[in-house]
């Protein structure tokens, strides 16, 4: 395997690994503000 097709994959895999962090981020704003909501 040389360079052309690895760095592809490790773009791939930090699109990957960007968009799981953002999922989690915006669950767990959200999970804050219904907490937050119903405990007012």
């Amino acid at each position: 395997m040389d360079g052309r097709e690895e760095r592809p994959l490790l773009r791939r895999l930090g699109w990957m690994a960007a968009i799981w962090l953002a999922s989690v981020t915006v669950l767990g704003c959200v999970a804050w503000v219904i907490r937050f909501w119903l405990g007012s």
